[in-house]
């Protein structure tokens, strides 16, 4: 016991020694430098190292997945599902990235459930066979639904931590911090996917553990697939509107 004490006053009176001899600047690291990024006016406008996706013009970066350019309705700055037409992939392929979305569900609004505003945001849709990793967007104001559904969740995954929903007609907003999986030569999964969601400003996902690509029906799995693919925007037939699109590359 008495030997255990002093070591510990030994160990005690080096460390405050050894600490004298210490500077300021021994502990400075200059580099890399930060490189400078100059922010939007407001958390809604896009930095300067942003890709822009929808500015409010064209659908000039969408396509549908058979290559022919998107034909969902682009007026008064924003763009809307065009039920039938089939879902949208971005030209541009990411991988771990910063986006921004906002979307709104039309005022006039009928059905409930998963017929209700119902469309999704796809990180890294695989084409084929197809599916990605869903942030489901929904009308969940006032409508009931199961939690791992419902607007914000990861699809049949993640429930949100809370129900940040605005009104139908009001304009909303989903910022996603994506970590993209890492694969081993062998196909299995070195490291998974991870997600974060600010839902209209409120932390709905908490570096939420992705299990893999959605299933309707079963369970999720994942499939190797290359380190960047695109951004798919689901047409679930409902009229789902949507504006401000941009992405940055992490």
């Amino acid at each position: 016991m008495k030997e255990k004490i002093l070591f510990t006053l030994y160990s005690l009176i080096f460390g405050i020694l050894n600490s004298q001899n210490i500077k300021p600047e021994d502990t400075e690291i200059w580099d890399p430098e930060p490189k400078i990024v100059s922010p939007g006016a407001s958390f809604r406008d896009a930095p300067s190292d942003a890709i822009v996706l929808f500015s409010g013009l064209n659908l000039n970066k969408w396509v549908h997945k058979n290559g022919e350019p998107a034909r969902w309705d682009v007026k008064d700055g924003y763009f809307t599902v065009k039920p039938g037409s089939g879902s949208i992939l971005s030209k541009d392929f990411f991988g771990s990235c910063q986006l921004h979305v906002e979307f709104m569900s039309p005022i006039d609004i009928e059905g409930d459930g998963q017929n209700r505003g119902n469309s999704g945001i796809y990180l890294m849709d695989n084409i084929e066979p197809g599916d990605g990793y869903e942030v489901q967007v929904l009308d969940s104001y006032n409508n009931r639904t199961y939690s791992n559904g419902q607007a914000g969740s990861i699809y049949k995954q993640h429930i949100p931590l809370v129900n940040a929903s605005k009104k139908p007609g009001e304009w909303q907003t989903y910022d996603i911090i994506f970590k993209a999986p890492v694969f081993n030569e062998n196909g299995e999964v070195k490291s998974p996917a991870y997600v974060t969601i600010f839902h209209n400003g409120v932390l709905i996902q908490n570096n939420s553990e992705i299990q893999g690509y959605i299933e309707h029906i079963g369970y999720p799995k994942y499939e190797a697939h290359p380190p960047k693919l695109p951004i798919k925007l689901q047409d679930h037939g409902n009229l789902v509107s949507y504006r401000n699109i941009w992405v940055r590359e992490l």
